[in-house]
């Protein structure tokens, strides 16, 4: 039986690594394998076919060498639907990247007229091309595995992307054939592992720790896109980017995995995650719908800024005032995003000429009361103002949230997008000195707070401990939980002074410890 393979992820520059695509026909396991390959459980893995739609990136390392790693979807050449078309055109572009292509099949299956269709099609692509038969985790499968050959690929491996057995041969013919790519040390040796620390798990743990001001400024901003289904996202990451990196579709929930995309402007690096829609547990029915909502939530966490996108004609709704919440309680940066509004601003237009039509009708005598309480209702609602307004009152805990309307679909409004990120992203790793957080307490008057006589409290002085999000301790006379109403207005009088625009602001107190 074969070895298993140890692999571990790397942090170094994804776009100069050779670069290998995935490929193959629904639920053979290759997003199993992308997982084992990159060390991390990177894309959704279940018994359901076509769980994985977009590509999903990754890179992995190898006995001193990494490579850049592309899963895809599900490939039915011949299948003309909408979801099969565009999942194999986003399959495409992987295989015109890739330096070697890994086609997957089902070693305990047997083989489909999909398989061989897609084999001969990788075949005339001219790359290398290895072929994985997966699921072969018992000795007595291996002597099956000849009757693979059929599909006329020469480099044949049984692996279990499970148990990760075989995949260390996979890897070692693969690299035979991938372009020379700077080397780096081997992380399992522990002087390596203490100079660069790299390895995948170190990465996440120093990502969620608060950073200090020249920390954040030197690493790329993250930003999630997220809200309930079909309210935009895809649309806009494609449009943020200038790819077709996501599928976009009218069916709510086509993303499941999310997707993410690097792009450089005015000399910084922005990621931009395209989540899953996130619904209501009740409404998830489908494994993979339920893992894409645990996804979403945990890759928002990992971010540093939100892009909380609401669907204009519809509103803020319930679903999305929760999903506000989890950006808010998670300590991202929030930008609320006002998709759809060319839809909502044609949709009053059509309803105000229909309303006008029909006065005329009446043979010029004046519209009536209802019609002109129509009309003023309908152009109520394309006014950006009043609906900023209505928006506010839905989500009073994003007060600091600033708002822009776009659409995602024209692309109108999404560069300003982009300048928002920036003026957000430098509020959230703003610092203020100790001396002038005690100068400003000097300044507020602490009896305009209306707390209880007996949850009050004096500060004696404050200092912001960390950034990513603001962090402030206040030291106090005496052990007590501050009352709500008093930590609002300890936040109010911050911003108020010190601004923190688009980010939330965390309050720690420390009680005066007794000379006793």
């Amino acid at each position: 039986m074969a070895k298993r393979a140890r692999i571990r992820s790397s942090a170094v520059d994804e776009q100069a690594l050779p670069t290998i695509a995935i490929v193959g026909r629904p639920n053979v396991g290759k997003s199993t394998l992308f997982n084992r390959l990159v060390g991390s459980r990177r894309a959704l893995v279940g018994d359901e076919p076509g769980i994985t739609r977009d590509r999903i990136y990754g890179t992995g390392h190898w006995r001193g060498r990494d490579l850049r790693i592309v899963d895809t979807g599900g490939i039915l050449p011949a299948d003309k639907e909408l979801m099969p078309t565009e999942i194999f055109r986003q399959a495409r572009v992987a295989l015109d990247e890739a330096d070697a292509i890994v086609m997957v099949v089902d070693g305990r299956a047997e083989l489909t007229a999909p398989d061989r269709d897609l084999a001969l099609l990788l075949l005339r692509s001219g790359k290398p091309l290895f072929l994985a038969v997966n699921k072969v985790d018992t000795p007595e499968l291996e002597p099956y595995v000849e009757s693979y050959r059929e599909l006329g690929i020469e480099e044949l491996h049984p692996i279990s992307a499970e148990h990760g057995l075989g995949v260390a041969e996979l890897l070692e013919s693969v690299f035979d054939v991938l372009p020379e790519a700077p080397e780096i040390p081997n992380r399992e040796d522990p002087e390596d592992a203490e100079e660069y620390g790299v390895v995948a798990d170190a990465v996440l743990a120093e990502d969620r720790r608060p950073t200090t001001d020249d920390a954040f400024a030197n690493r790329e901003v993250r930003v999630a896109i997220i809200g309930r289904p079909n309210v935009g996202k895809s649309t806009l990451l494609n449009r943020l980017t200038g790819t077709a990196r996501a599928i976009v579709s009218p069916v709510p929930g086509t993303t499941r995995d999310a997707v993410d995309e690097l792009i450089q402007r005015d000399g910084r690096s922005l990621r931009f995650i395209d989540t899953a829609g996130i619904r209501r547990k009740g409404k998830t029915e489908l494994m993979a719908e339920k893992l894409a909502v645990v996804m979403a939530r945990k890759h928002l966490e990992a971010a540093d800024i939100a892009l909380l996108m609401i669907d204009a004609t519809e509103g803020v709704t319930a679903l999305d005032a929760n999903i506000a919440g989890y950006a808010h309680e998670s300590g991202r940066s929030v930008i609320v995003v006002v998709n759809k509004w060319d839809l909502l601003t044609e949709a009053v237009r059509t309803q105000s000429s229909k309303e006008s039509r029909r006065a005329a009708v009446r043979a010029g005598r004046p519209m009536d009361r209802r019609s002109l309480t129509v009309m003023a209702a309908q152009q109520q609602r394309a006014d950006p103002d009043l609906y900023e307004k209505q928006t506010r009152t839905s989500l009073k805990f994003l007060s600091y949230a600033p708002m822009v309307f776009i659409s995602a679909a024209t692309g109108k409004n999404v560069e300003k997008i982009f300048s928002l990120i920036e003026r957000v992203a430098a509020e959230r790793r703003k610092r203020i000195p100790t001396g002038e957080m005690n100068r400003f307490l000097e300044r507020v008057d602490f009896e305009r707070a209306h707390v209880p006589v007996s949850r009050r409290v004096r500060i004696l002085y404050m200092t912001q401990a960390s950034t990513s999000p603001p962090t402030f301790v206040l030291f106090v006379d005496r052990e007590v939980k501050l009352h709500f109403s008093y930590e609002r207005f300890v936040e109010n009088q911050i911003r108020k002074a010190f601004g923190f625009e688009g980010t939330p602001i965390r309050l720690v107190t420390r009680a005066r410890k007794s000379k006793n």
